[in-house]
């Protein structure tokens, strides 16, 4: 039995019914194979076993005071998962599905997409069950309070620095760092993702979506194209998706599509003007469903099917973990697809990108594709450091600089160990070899 066999056959036994966390630390295990060929030293020093055990996992009550006077519980989670290479970095997310299993898979990716950057941030991630769709922003803020009251305790400027993720956004970072702020009397950059006129970043609402859209430029250029005159299909349409859109359409794209957990809109003439317009509220202020867009415009709406039966040249996945499957991959593929990036957290299932590869499909990974979003974080801790602000063309100049290197050190990594156009294998090696370096430097710890 291979070394790597062995660990993952561990890593499954000591993390049971986590199939998410499985799945992710599976990916990158795989892709490390000719690189612990090449340096035993990782085996030797056990860098391996502790990159995959996070340093620190906090699971906490956050009952809260609905607006009929109920008592509501709901459960809190942090995973601090590795901090070799700086503060630990990631998102909040408060969602249903949210369980310690995803949250640790989140917050492997993280280790892995921060270390990519060029920024000094370790990975973590967090969040809750909890659902802020329906509810009012009295008991946004009652729940935001609740959680913050215990949260504050293990985060800091300097040792870890929540963000945003889905069901996280402005008004949900705003409740938080007010409570953090009443509880520790200190004005600092604990939190990312803040409002521009108390320590946010310009261009951090767009910096996912326009992350995507210049990564995806650079995999084009690999073959000579551009955006221009591309055909897009994507799911989600919060910060991700719109912003994309917005950036895919100054670069000549055409995106067809947006989704939802309960079907999918299709726009032939391509999401812009008047439409991009109300595309950008629906869910980040107003948390209404996909089908409204439908309605108000008089498109066309697939109930229970996903976006990635539509022909395209491109397909993002902009939504949650694994919502494109073996079946969506063939079907993207007959119609003509040459390129997926996905711009949300391990959206295709292992069984599809395997597909994607062995056809020679232009595929940028997660941890690559959407690190626009924690860049422009990182950037963010860098102003509030300083007590200082850029404009909004000196961060998107950063963020298009950082999303550039991205795919030259992914590209680079893959060529160097004989696997020449698997950004896969390369953003993986690429992180995971900056991360144990810095873990042997340090020593056992």
């Amino acid at each position: 039995m291979s070394y790597i066999t062995e660990l993952m056959e561990r890593v499954v036994k000591r993390n049971p019914g986590e199939p998410e966390f499985h799945q992710a630390v599976h990916e990158v295990l795989e892709s490390l194979q000719p690189v612990i060929e090449r340096h035993p030293e990782y085996i030797s020093s056990g860098v391996l076993e502790r990159i995959v055990e996070p340093e620190r996992q906090i699971i906490f009550r956050v009952p809260w005071v609905d607006d009929n006077g109920r008592i509501q519980v709901n459960r809190g989670f942090r995973v601090q998962f590795n901090s070799a290479i700086g503060p630990y970095k990631g998102g909040l997310r408060f969602h249903p599905s949210v369980n310690l299993g995803i949250i640790k898979f989140l917050g492997f990716e993280q280790i892995f997409k921060n270390a990519l950057t060029g920024l000094p941030m370790g990975g973590a991630k967090g969040g809750s069950d909890f659902d802020p769709r329906g509810k009012s922003d009295n008991e946004v803020m009652r729940f935001c309070q609740s959680f913050m009251t215990e949260l504050f305790r293990h985060i800091g400027a300097d040792t870890d620095v929540p963000a945003g993720d889905i069901g996280v956004g402005a008004r949900e970072i705003g409740y938080l760092f007010g409570q953090y702020k009443r509880i520790v009397n200190r004005f600092e950059g604990v939190l990312t993702g803040k409002g521009i006129n108390w320590g946010g970043s310009l261009a951090r609402p767009e910096a996912t979506g326009y992350g995507t859209a210049y990564f995806i430029e650079e995999m084009l250029k690999s073959r000579g194209e551009t955006l221009k005159g591309k055909t897009i299909t994507i799911s989600g349409y919060g910060n991700v998706g719109t912003f994309f859109i917005q950036k895919a359409n100054q670069l000549g794209g055409k995106v067809v599509t947006i989704a939802d957990e309960n079907g999918y809109v299709y726009d032939p003439e391509g999401i812009k003007g008047e439409k991009l317009d109300f595309l950008m509220d629906l869910w980040t202020i107003h948390r209404r469903p996909a089908r409204d867009y439908a309605e108000k415009f008089g498109l066309k709406w697939v109930e229970g099917k996903a976006p990635w039966e539509v022909p395209c040249d491109i397909a993002v996945p902009t939504a949650t973990q694994n919502e494109l499957n073996l079946q969506n991959a063939q079907e993207l593929i007959a119609n003509g697809c040459t390129c997926v990036a996905e711009a949300a957290n391990m959206p295709c299932t292992a069984e599809a990108v395997e597909l994607f590869l062995k056809n020679n499909i232009l595929f940028g990974p997660a941890k690559a594709v959407n690190a626009g979003g924690v860049s422009v974080s990182g950037l963010e801790m860098s102003q509030n450091s300083m007590r200082y602000s850029w404009s909004f063309e000196e961060v998107d100049a950063k963020l298009k600089e950082i999303m550039v290197n991205i795919y030259r050190k992914s590209s680079e990594a893959a060529r160097e160990y004989g696997l020449e156009g698997n950004l896969v294998a390369g953003a993986n090696i690429a992180g995971f070899t900056k991360v144990a370096d810095a873990m042997m430097a340090q020593g056992i710890v």
